[in-house]
């Protein structure tokens, strides 16, 4: 049995990235193993015993766990130091609710989105798509950008415009109810950062694209266009306030040594 949990995991993966800021947040010392996109699929498989088919994946004191939420609540449990489920039950029961709705509705709407717009910048695809493999193979930019478009396409249904038009429409509906939730508080259930907060900051960040977040890169044409205005929405605010005041810290709390 492993004594350092290991978390496989996708680098540019909002989910990912949700699980890797639990894994910080808390300061627990772990280990990680990137996978390429679509090539993950039959090693999760193999890791599941045929449970699961998507990362992250986090193996824990002999347990092998999918979906980011059931990771955190094993976290909570085996972990409960630097807790981010609040104490009191109604603020625990709301954090939850909130949880559950951000993973639904905003998460797969902002990644078929954002995979759309990428999709109108051929190189910037296929730059980004060579950031997600072994750096060997990076010169073969343009057969890893093709190979990501088709997987996207096929996997998310990135190619079609209605459906993204679709998708944006739920991303600005999920900046809504953000805003709504929020009210005039800075964090979403309670006055701590829980994890309904990493939740929302985690899955906004392909859009939003914070500096302490795990990808930079050029905004696509469509997103550009949109920018101006998203960009001065609270919501949008809220999730870059989250990420220097949270994410910082925490990615710092993990490499100093302990």
């Amino acid at each position: 049995m492993r004594l350092r949990p290991l978390l496989w995991h996708l680098p540019v993966s909002h989910y990912s990235e949700k699980v890797r800021w639990a894994l910080d947040h808390k300061q627990i010392a772990h280990d990680r193993r990137a996978l390429i996109g679509g090539l993950h699929i039959p090693i999760a498989l193999m890791i599941t015993r045929g449970h699961s088919y998507t990362l992250p994946i986090l193996e824990l004191g002999g347990r092998i766990i999918g979906d980011s939420t059931e990771i955190i609540a094993a976290l909570e449990e085996a972990h409960p130091q630097h807790p981010l489920y609040p104490e009191d039950p109604g603020e625990r029961q709301r954090a939850l609710a909130l949880e559950d709705w951000f993973d639904h509705h905003l998460g797969p709407d902002i990644r078929r989105y954002v995979f759309h717009a990428l999709r109108g910048d051929q190189a910037l695809f296929d730059e980004l798509a060579a950031s997600q493999i072994p750096p060997a193979v990076r010169r073969y930019r343009r057969v890893a950008g093709a190979y990501g478009r088709t997987f996207t396409g096929v996997r998310y249904r990135t190619a079609s415009n209605k459906q993204a038009d679709e998708a944006l429409k739920g991303v600005t509906a999920a900046f809504d109810r953000l805003e709504s939730e929020l009210g005039d508080r800075q964090y979403l259930a309670g006055d701590r950062f829980t994890v309904a907060d990493l939740t929302a900051a985690s899955l906004f960040y392909p859009l939003v694209l914070p500096p302490e977040g795990p990808l930079q890169m050029a905004l696509p044409p469509a997103i550009a266009e949109i920018h101006p205005s998203l960009s001065r929405r609270r919501g949008y605010l809220w999730v870059e306030q989250m990420f220097a005041r949270h994410r910082r810290a925490d990615a710092q709390a993990r490499l100093s040594p302990r």
